[in-house]
């Protein structure tokens, strides 16, 4: 059995470390420290870290060969710390709501470096998106084309969009984040012809201009197959719209879902192994209808962050329960929950937890990570070996919770939502303050004291 207190560098932080004691440090900060200044739970980035996976998503994927931007998908998470630091390191981003737009645009964006997705852009969101001069807009049905075309003759501009279309792959992820079968919400299909009536409407929009065509084939995937049968069908309807329309796409966005490790075992290719098979499929799937290799965009935001956060959590209770042929479980109880991060119970998806505020000798045993909610399903860690001895006070760490926790995160049973801090140089800082009750109860007219 692996030793519990050695930090897999695949799943942690990349300066999360054990000192003497026993105790995790990130960026040399014990994390006893960072729970005592901001408190607990704690979201903690590793700001090099993140800035290192973005450097490294850039140099791998834009090549001579094969020019490419790569956009950040700020629904991973996003802060205007997040969207600075890696626009500093030449990533673009990727929103696909007003929210999101306004946190990139104050968070210093340039509006030409951003993207803005969505299936059901409201006219108020189309409307900002055109008034700040969005770099892209990517259309998602018959009804946003002539929607976004009125709101762009009104200003009197063109607005450059990418058209999203489904291609009939499932990825081989968990349903709901699969994204390319046609029973789903996004794009239109190219199976079904729907995607060259998209494309046609675009041509013959007025204030809008067709840059190319968008694909997206789901989340947390470990290999290029998926890519590969999208990429074939998305080159098949360029080359259908050159042949038709007389009209030669610039850009190819085969979107992100380049998944991360989050338990022992898991093995994801690493960014390199990944852009050398996409450019590959690229090459050839261009080759085989003779049609000039696009630009390529990708939209990685798990791959960019995941890894580099961790949680921190204080005990609560330890509850020891009797199972089914003598054995015992012992339930371990923290003071956050499915409020801060509901992937487990929405995805069954597994993390890494370990103890995380001092060593110990003491034999490990089978337990369960649970939160503070009024619910049975309120699990963060199903299945855990973890020591013996642990007890209230003590203070637990889960490894890749930087993406789709704190941006997925709730105030259900009114809980505020945690702080969020980046560490770096041996400095923490905060990304985002914690919330507290007068937060929570500042749109009940009928809380004042």
């Amino acid at each position: 059995m692996p030793d519990a207190r050695v930090l897999d560098a695949a799943l942690w932080p990349a300066s999360a470390a054990r000192t003497d004691s026993g105790e995790i440090a990130v960026s040399g900060i014990p994390v006893s420290q960072l729970v005592e200044q901001f408190g607990s739970p704690l979201f903690v980035y590793d700001e090099q870290d993140v800035r290192t996976r973005a450097r490294r998503y850039v140099k791998a994927f834009n090549t001579v060969e094969v020019p490419t931007q790569v956009f950040y998908a700020g629904k991973a998470f996003l802060c205007t710390s997040i969207a600075k630091w890696l626009t500093e390191e030449g990533l673009s981003i990727d929103v696909c709501t007003a929210g999101e737009l306004e946190t990139a645009l104050r968070g210093g964006v340039d509006p030409a470096r951003i993207l803005f997705h969505g299936n059901n852009k409201s006219n108020a969101e189309l409307e900002r998106a055109v008034e700040v001069g969005v770099g892209r807009v990517v259309v998602d049905s018959l009804v946003e084309i002539q929607r976004l075309n009125q709101i762009a003759a009104v200003r009197g501009v063109t607005q450059q969009v990418l058209v999203r279309v489904t291609v009939g792959v499932e990825a081989h992820t968990h349903e709901f984040i699969a994204t390319a079968h046609e029973d789903q919400k996004f794009g239109l299909s190219v199976a079904s012809g729907a995607a060259l009536v998209g494309v046609e409407a675009v041509l013959g929009a007025d204030a809008l201009s067709l840059l190319g065509l968008h694909s997206h084939i789901g989340s947390q995937i470990f290999d290029a197959a998926g890519f590969e049968v999208a990429a074939h069908r998305v080159i098949d309807l360029a080359a259908q719209i050159r042949d038709e329309f007389d009209f030669t796409v610039s850009e190819l966005n085969l979107g992100g879902g380049m998944g991360i490790a989050y338990v022992a075992g898991d093995d994801p290719l690493d960014v390199d192994q990944m852009a050398q098979a996409i450019h590959r499929i690229l090459i050839e799937q261009c080759a085989r209808v003779h049609f000039p290799v696009p630009h390529l965009a990708v939209e990685p935001g798990r791959a960019i962050v995941g890894a580099t956060a961790l949680t921190v959590y204080e005990v609560g209770t330890v509850k020891p329960v009797e199972l089914d042929g003598g054995v015992t479980r012992r339930y371990i109880a923290v003071d956050g929950g499915m409020s801060d991060n509901i992937r487990p119970a929405l995805y069954d998806a597994e993390y890494t937890v370990t103890l995380a505020s001092r060593d110990t000798d003491a034999v490990g045993v089978l337990s369960r990570v649970v939160g503070k909610h009024c619910e049975s399903g309120d699990i963060l860690v199903k299945d855990a070996t973890l020591p013996a001895d642990i007890a209230p006070g003590d203070l637990l760490a889960i490894a890749a919770t930087g993406a789709y926790c704190r941006a997925m995160a709730s105030n259900y049973n009114h809980m505020p939502r945690p702080a969020v801090v980046g560490v770096n140089e041996g400095k923490a800082s905060i990304m985002l303050r914690r919330e507290t009750l007068d937060d929570l109860l500042v749109l009940d007219p009928g809380a004042t004291l």
